[in-house]
């Protein structure tokens, strides 16, 4: 079996491989070093992580996907490349089939940047999926039957919910709310409130350590370090799970509205049926404490967390593209 299928998941915050009978075998961040220098590519994924707020002035580490889409075309066909030669060998006989997943509010000419982007990093074909459908199928949610399922896939750089029924999106919104925003509010609030600058990676640290989108019982602590803002000097201090739960609310607020919206266009049938099996939380940012207890309480439907919610939409490119006729009508574009 020599032709090889991948399914990416070319999120902003992290990017995952799935291949088609092995599972997912890369899960790393969306992050390229660069030399300002001569441009070239110096690491990628974990190792250029490490770098982030840590580099000279002739290295560069920078993030290629904005908002779920891409915002420098050169870099992201870098990191396509390395992606697809570490899943493959650098040396191969054939080239692959691959399908990527996209934010449902993706316009036409982001739409052909990730095929273009595709195509070049080495495909031999490039298929593009919605991420709500995406996280729906590997979700294991039945899209394709005549009845409504809701899906709330938050990532790292937008939060996508669609309703979903006859393997179509009935109604949807897209809102660049998700994992980076509460991360940069999480910062925000410290600086605010206790004078200390923190990096992104403290913040994402505190966010997943002891983050929650709802206030806590048992509160949960934890010692950060960073600089005060008034002496210039390193400083530590103790914050609490209050803390992040009183920075994220307004972010987690617009996905709440957001939810709403989507209500408010589906059909009454449809939202009859989503009111039976409630939401499905998918991404990332579903990992956040009480994110599924919030939006029971903001809209009175039960919200469930997916089993593996970060892995939901990669694991559904690849089931997708395994059974390319049955999804067909769920794919979006063909190269």
């Amino acid at each position: 079996m020599f032709i090889k299928k991948i399914g990416i998941d070319l999120g902003t915050a992290t990017t995952l491989v799935h291949l088609p009978g092995k599972g997912v075998v890369i899960n790393e961040p969306s992050v390229v070093a660069i030399s300002t220098i001569d441009k070239n590519v110096l690491a990628v994924g974990d190792e250029a992580k490490e770098m982030i707020g840590r580099t000279p002035d002739t290295i560069i580490a920078c993030k290629p996907m904005k908002d779920g889409v891409i915002a420098d075309y050169k870099i992201t066909e870098a990191m396509l490349r390395y992606f697809i030669n570490k899943t493959l060998g650098a040396i191969r006989f054939f080239r692959p089939e691959v399908m990527v997943a996209v934010p449902g509010g993706i316009t036409s000419t982001e739409k052909r940047a990730v095929i273009d982007a595709t195509i070049a990093a080495g495909a031999k074909a490039a298929y593009i999926i919605k991420e709500p459908i995406a996280a729906a199928i590997g979700a294991n949610i039945p899209i394709g039957s005549a009845s409504g399922h809701m899906i709330i896939d938050m990532g790292g750089g937008t939060s996508e919910i669609a309703v979903i029924s006859l393997g179509g999106i009935v109604a949807s919104t897209s809102v660049r709310v998700a994992g980076n925003k509460l991360d940069a509010a999480i910062a925000d609030h410290i600086r605010k409130k206790y004078n200390l600058a923190i990096g992104e990676r403290t913040a994402e640290e505190i966010k997943i350590k002891i983050g929650s989108a709802i206030y806590l019982d048992n509160k949960l602590s934890m010692e950060i370090r960073g600089r005060d803002m008034i002496k210039g000097l390193p400083r530590t201090i103790t914050i609490t799970s209050d803390d992040v739960t009183e920075a994220i609310q307004e972010e987690l607020n617009h996905i709440i509205t957001a939810v709403k919206t989507v209500f408010f266009e589906t059909p009454p049938e449809l939202s009859a049926d989503i009111m039976d099996k409630g939401m499905v939380l998918s991404g990332g940012t579903a990992l956040l404490r009480g994110a599924d207890k919030l939006l029971t309480q903001a809209t009175g439907v039960p919200a469930y967390v997916a089993e593996e919610p970060h892995l939901c939409v990669v694991k559904g490119t690849g089931i997708a593209l395994d059974n390319l006729d049955s999804y067909k009508k769920s794919i979006l574009a063909v190269k």
